[in-house]
């Protein structure tokens, strides 16, 4: 089997196949195709729930620093145009779009894992404790959950949904705030630690990122159980993994 990092092909026959291009590449392009509405927010509505609640996490696959859910209860009677998934927005509309829910929302909560947990725990395992606490933290509570991809521990009734953040406006707007609030530590961490440029690269794998951890080694917040990632000398299936959101929100950047 070839070592090749993942690539799509449009044709066998090198004479007619198109350039191949990345797996990032090609989920945004799926992501870029799906319709974000409030479809499951009506389906919910219709069964008598009145506070559907979209939850969604950030920061799964980033090296450093805690993983960041949200909750999200939207107002059915106003609508926020232009929600979906943070991860094909560029900066500054997450920013407009996050004080926009926070304030017409009809509540909303964010809670965070941080790196010392997900290393005792596993990355899934502390998204979804941080889901779950954004959920409990709610005001009024939420009697439906719209949950981006997961199944929560919670009392109430819910659905996962794949590419939820794309396809629900309740779960993108968790997934803007969440984001919004996780870029924001990864700002002011970056003071503390500036070596490892957490400013621009907020903890991914960049390989700005990854040189420096090389270098300096992990500061007291990376988290040490994915210090495979950052030690591998060449590329490596799980490397892609934790890259994912990184270089989708690059191919979003060159794009804007």
């Amino acid at each position: 089997m070839s070592s090749r990092p993942r690539a799509f092909l449009k044709a066998d026959d090198p004479a007619t196949a198109k350039p191949a291009i990345s797996a990032a590449a090609a989920k945004m392009r799926l992501l870029k195709r799906l319709r974000c509405t409030l479809r499951y927010e009506k389906l919910a509505w219709a069964t008598g729930c009145q506070m559907v609640a979209g939850v969604d996490e950030v920061g799964r696959g980033s090296l450093f620093g805690p993983v960041v859910a949200a909750a999200v209860i939207l107002n059915p009677s106003y609508r926020i145009r232009g929600l979906r998934d943070s991860k094909l927005l560029p900066a500054e509309r997450r920013e407009i779009l996050s004080a926009r829910i926070r304030e017409h929302a009809i509540a909303w909560a964010i809670a965070s894992v941080d790196a010392e947990c997900i290393d005792q725990i596993n990355i899934y395992q502390a998204s979804r404790v941080a889901m779950k606490q954004a959920v409990s933290q709610l005001m009024p509570m939420a009697d439906y959950l719209l949950v981006d991809a997961l199944k929560l521990d919670c009392a109430q009734p819910q659905r996962a949904i794949i590419h939820g953040d794309a396809v629900s406006a309740s779960i993108a707007a968790a997934s803007i705030i969440a984001k919004v609030a996780r870029d924001q530590m990864m700002r002011e961490f970056d003071s503390v630690y500036p070596q490892y440029g957490l400013a621009s690269n907020k903890g991914y794998s960049a390989p700005i990122h990854l040189a420096a951890l090389r270098e300096h080694g992990p500061s007291p917040l990376h988290r040490k159980s994915f210090a495979p990632v950052w030690n591998a000398q060449g590329a490596q299936e799980l490397l892609e993994f934790m890259a994912e959101e990184e270089a989708i929100a690059a191919v979003v950047e060159e794009a804007v």
